[in-house]
């Protein structure tokens, strides 16, 4: 046996990467449980491995006291000192108590509870080595598929794709090898999971930090990310070079660059704008490719703004199914309320039609209060006020236009 286990140990850490010592201390505390189950034992005992002949040896810890009440567990100290006068009281003595069948039984008996440990070994080598790619793309081969997940095999581990994270214009077929963004690495007790996605924001960044090297060395950097997963992004970039444009850069000659990053994402539409600190000025940009003339903050929520955009360009604003104003909600972190120019014309008329039409009741209302301000000022003089009979109530303006504008939150 001693032989045998001495192969079997060096292909274990040869084949399968697991450290020698580790399945050593797993097999001596194995063999721990198996003497004292086979042997109807319940003293302190160990198990010794020696590495170089493969022998097994069990000793009896047995603590040095005056009066021994437990022989398995206590030797007096005559008796010690008959071994060894170095002996105190308090001190440990080992005495070997290795049966002859040990061997056999004792590695019959132990035979799950290593290959128990060596699994996971295994397991902790696997999730270690896949921790590291937390947060980073990776590239796999897809195994299979269910109604939930869909399996990806990344080497000695399976990961999985939920339905959120599957593209919804892709499908995908074994044998099929696609990057995806490793999300989380859990060590479950069935062993390290793995979950992937190719929705998530992260992974367009990784793919232009790979695509674009002034965006992985951090001279153009990515300041905001909003995307509807396999239709349309957008991705706001600065420059902290001020001789390089980010928006040039990140698209690159002839829109090779960002060209590579839609086919990967099977056609995803991409709109790269320039970030800006002037707040105006980069929600005019996320609106991109729509013509933007004004933007008018609510002073009433400092996250919220008007836009104006030419009549012609109104429906390029808003984009389909109100995609563009959303996407762009989404980057600024602004609520965008959109009107084409015409629109806030024909407000603003109203309004201050609305203003002048008041004007006139206000003056006339101040007249009367001067009028009967002698008389109430007075104790002897009670004003005799009558309403006339035919006193109506004026018309109140009426608003100039209809408010159908589009807002995207």
């Amino acid at each position: 046996m001693s032989k045998e286990l001495l192969g079997a140990l060096d292909v274990l850490e040869t084949e399968k990467g697991i450290a020698k010592s580790v399945v050593i201390d797993a097999l001596e505390a194995a063999l721990v449980s198996a003497y004292k189950r086979n042997y109807d034992q319940a003293q302190n005992v160990e198990v010794e491995f020696d590495q170089k002949k493969g022998n097994i040896h069990v000793f009896a810890v047995k603590k040095v006291v005056d009066q021994v009440y437990d022989s398995r567990l206590e030797v007096g100290l005559d008796e010690a000192l008959a071994i060894n006068k170095g002996y105190e009281l308090g001190d440990d003595i080992k005495f070997e108590v290795t049966p002859k069948n040990f061997g056999r039984i004792a590695a019959q008996t132990a035979k799950q509870v290593i290959l128990q440990r060596v699994r996971e070994a295994e397991r902790n080598i696997i999730f270690d080595q896949y921790s590291q790619y937390e947060n980073e793309i990776v590239t796999g081969e897809v195994e299979r598929q269910d109604s939930r997940f869909v399996y990806v095999s990344l080497g000695k581990v399976e990961a999985v794709m939920g339905r959120q994270d599957q593209m919804p214009n892709e499908t995908y077929r074994i044998h099929d090898r696609i990057k995806v963004y490793v999300t989380r690495v859990e060590n479950a007790t069935k062993g390290p999971q793995v979950f992937v996605s190719r929705t998530h924001a992260d992974l367009l960044k990784r793919l232009f930090e790979e695509e674009v090297p002034e965006i992985y060395d951090g001279t153009v950097e990515i300041m905001a990310i909003a995307s509807e997963a396999g239709d349309r992004a957008k991705v706001a970039v600065r420059s902290n070079n001020p001789d390089i444009d980010p928006v040039g850069t990140s698209v690159g000659p002839r829109g090779q660059r960002v060209q590579t990053i839609v086919n990967e994402l099977g056609g995803e539409n991409m709109d790269i704008v320039e970030w800006t600190e002037d707040e105006a000025k980069f929600i005019a940009n996320a609106l991109n490719p729509a013509e933007v003339l004004d933007v008018i903050f609510d002073p009433n929520n400092e996250r919220a703004c008007e836009v104006i955009v030419p009549d012609y360009q109104l429906s390029l604003a808003i984009g389909k199914r109100g995609q563009n104003a959303r996407l762009a909600a989404k980057l600024t972190g602004y609520k965008i309320d959109i009107k084409s120019e015409s629109e806030a014309s024909a407000i603003m008329e109203a309004d201050q039609e609305t203003t002048a039409d008041a004007t006139p009741a206000d003056e006339e209302a101040t007249a009367a209060a001067d009028q009967a301000a002698p008389f109430a000022d007075s104790e002897d003089v009670a004003p005799d006020v009558t309403p006339a009979d035919d006193a109506t109530p004026s018309d109140a303006p009426e608003d100039a236009s209809d408010d159908d504008s589009t807002t995207a939150e």
